[in-house]
């Protein structure tokens, strides 16, 4: 796996109305997974209509459950509330495109750009409805996946991500990846061209459906991983079994570089990033020779006129050269401690420097104003 720096998710609910219950359940199902897994609010996207918590049809007033037992409340369980980025009619194609290309009104707030670069990894989960290469927003509008599949490339042009994983559930889902050409991405999906995606219970109490199968079943296994766990993509997509999804899912691997069974799932789900250490040190030399400092005595210093602003270190007698030079060899700096010893000494000098001139005005000094 190539090394990453830092992790983003963008997870996208394209429906809304109360009916569509479950779109917003499994987005907001994958949004605390990845958060329980280490990625920060402030590197999520989150974009839902956000119409189901207070609608008046909810039993459960401000709350959003994804399994019958409502064990978790979604929206603001936990002592956490749910930071959403783009709600209502900001969910759009021309908002979500703009989104993943970089390609943002300058006044708009950083909480609203993914500013992700060459080093990250990118998990984007797309929700809805959809059909034979196309995911509806809202009722309104479609993105086709040439659409998508254009948006990835220009982000590849841009560097905004060094790996990437498409994860889609909707009706048809493994269509809408199939336009993809960028390098680095690999893609999952619920069900195969021809073939609708399901959901997986209902709850009689809210009265709708509260999840899909294919997101339901994948957070069976993602509820089980922790941040420093070793398990593999390959493992994650070992668990798909299209009796319990009644779909058949599907993974694109063509354009992935990186082999699946070295690919851990927390490269993407979680946020586990790996540190580069610069190879250079912080002031570097043409030669290994150590330097030192050298500061001639009170007698040999100059005397600096009342109207200078400043002075110049080489002007003023302080003198730096490489120690083979010294007629005294000094003891071997680093050359972070050289810069130091400079400020130090220019800093000496000048309280030397200022006490003798207030000497000269007779002890009267720079703020002295006769009557």
């Amino acid at each position: 796996m190539a090394t990453h720096t830092n992790n983003w998710a963008v997870l996208v609910c394209s429906s809304r109305y109360w009916f569509n219950y479950r779109h917003m359940a499994n987005t907001l199902s994958i949004y605390r997974t990845v958060k329980r897994l280490g990625i920060p609010d402030d590197h999520i996207i989150l974009m839902l209509a956000d119409d189901v918590a207070c609608n008046p049809r909810n039993a459960f007033p401000g709350k959003v459950f994804a399994n019958k037992g409502r064990e978790l409340d979604l929206y603001g369980g936990e002592g956490e509330g749910v930071e959403v980025d783009y709600r209502g009619y900001e969910v759009t194609v021309e908002s979500f495109l703009r989104v993943l290309t970089g390609r943002l009104p300058a006044h708009m707030p950083p909480s609203k750009h993914l500013l992700s670069d060459a080093s990250s990894n990118i998990l984007l989960y797309l929700t809805g409805h959809g059909g034979d290469g196309f995911l509806k927003f809202q009722d309104n509008e479609e993105i086709g996946s040439r659409d998508l599949g254009d948006a990835i490339g220009q982000m590849y042009e841009k560097r905004r991500y060094g790996r990437m994983l498409v994860m889609v559930d909707t009706c048809q889902a493994n269509t809408l990846y199939q336009d993809i050409w960028s390098p680095g991405v690999l893609a999952t999906g619920s069900s195969k061209l021809g073939e609708n995606s399901y959901a997986h219970h209902s709850d009689m109490d809210i009265g709708v459906a509260v999840i899909d199968s294919f997101t339901h079943y994948a957070l069976q296994y993602l509820k089980g991983i922790e941040p420093g766990s070793n398990a593999t993509m390959q493992e994650f997509f070992n668990t798909y079994d299209p009796a319990q999804i009644k779909s058949h899912p599907g993974i694109r691997t063509d354009l992935f570089p990186d082999s699946l069974t070295e690919t851990l799932v927390t490269d993407f789900f979680g946020s586990v990033p790996q540190v580069e250490m610069p190879s250079h040190r912080p002031f570097p030399r043409n030669d290994s020779t150590p330097w030192t400092i050298t500061v001639p005595p009170p007698s040999a210093r100059p005397v600096i006129s009342g109207c200078a602003s400043g002075f110049n270190a080489s002007a003023d007698g302080i003198v730096v050269k490489p120690a083979h030079d010294l007629h005294t060899v000094a003891a071997t700096q680093q050359d972070w401690l050289v810069v130091g010893a400079l400020v130090a000494g220019l800093w000496a000098l000048k309280r030397w420097t200022g006490a003798r001139r207030k000497d000269r005005l007779g002890g009267r000094g720079e703020g002295f104003k006769a009557d």
